[in-house]
């Protein structure tokens, strides 16, 4: 999807023309992947704009830069006020946010610990991710070729820019072969998640979520509709679930930040239930975009511009 261009880019405390946000070509970052970004939205509500879980975007943001020893050199309540202002100055009612957090111009080499650690933040308007008769319609995926990283090789809970080589694989592989995303199994060939999104199965009423430790980001989105399906009345179970599994389910979704709750119509040329969005799925749509569409928030989940 195009990026619509913007007024300005927050860059190290400062705005700065959206062209003129540019690193050097010798930042660490560009050699050796070393970068943790989020990917937040702000929606135009009926009781005006508001970011959608912004704490908790932040604090995973944290985590993963903690977790690759970079010290962000703000605090977490500086780095907020800093995505709503940027907000502000491009007098956005909605839009998509992108921290990110990077090893900058210092020295070369695969020890980063040399180089300054940066932060930008950059808003512009985003569209459905999947497309926006996904949302309605679902979508047509495939299990991928390309397996998620395996412990002890790439931590998965750090929102990483280098592990997104692994997710472009995935996405690449869909594209080719005529899907609108992949699914990835992990590395004892149970199903992760996709390139980008958290996954969800539903079969006689429950739902289903593949753990931490399936080698899954742990989403933002995904928490929260585990809240929501559960103040519903489903049960919801964490748990490795079986390539096969899929197959069989009478529904299965994706979620994320960029995804929402997009349904998903088929597996691997298999028809998952209806083939379109299914009763439960509906239902947690429907709670999901309440909150963020109509603002009936309370979990203390919106942070108002």
């Amino acid at each position: 999807m195009p990026i619509e261009k913007v007024d300005k880019i927050w860059m190290n405390g400062s705005f700065v023309n959206w062209d003129d946000a540019k690193i050097h070509v010798l930042s660490h970052v560009v050699h050796y992947g070393s970068s943790w970004f989020e990917g937040i939205r702000c929606y135009h509500t009926k009781k005006g704009s508001a970011v959608f879980r912004l704490d908790a975007h932040l604090k995973r943001l944290y985590d993963s830069a903690k977790i690759y020893r970079a010290q962000i050199p703000y605090t977490i309540e500086e780095l907020t006020e800093a995505v709503l202002e940027t907000i502000r100055v491009n007098n956005l009612k909605e839009c998509y946010i992108r921290p990110v957090v990077y090893r900058g111009y210092g020295e070369i080499g695969v020890n980063p610990l040399g180089c300054p650690v940066d932060v930008a933040i950059a808003v512009w308007r985003w569209g459905a991710y999947l497309g926006a008769e996904a949302l309605e319609n679902g979508i047509d995926v495939c299990t991928s070729s390309w397996h998620r990283p395996a412990p002890g090789t790439f931590p998965t809970m750090a929102k990483a820019g280098g592990n997104y080589l692994n997710s472009q694989l995935i996405k690449m592989e869909a594209l080719a072969n005529g899907y609108a995303e992949g699914i990835a199994l992990d590395a004892f060939g149970t199903v992760s998640e996709g390139s980008g999104e958290n996954i969800f199965v539903i079969r006689d009423g429950v739902l289903y979520t593949t753990p931490f430790a399936s080698a899954i980001l742990p989403g933002i989105t995904r928490s929260s509709v585990v809240t929501i399906a559960k103040e519903l009345g489903y049960s919801v179970i964490e748990t490795q679930i079986p390539r096969e599994m899929l197959y069989i389910a009478d529904e299965v979704f994706f979620t994320g930040t960029a995804a929402e709750l997009t349904p998903i119509r088929s597996i691997d040329k298999i028809v998952i239930g209806t083939g379109k969005a299914g009763m439960i799925t509906k239902a947690l749509q429907q709670a999901f975009f309440d909150i963020v569409h109509n603002a009936n928030d309370t979990h203390g989940w919106l942070t108002f511009v």
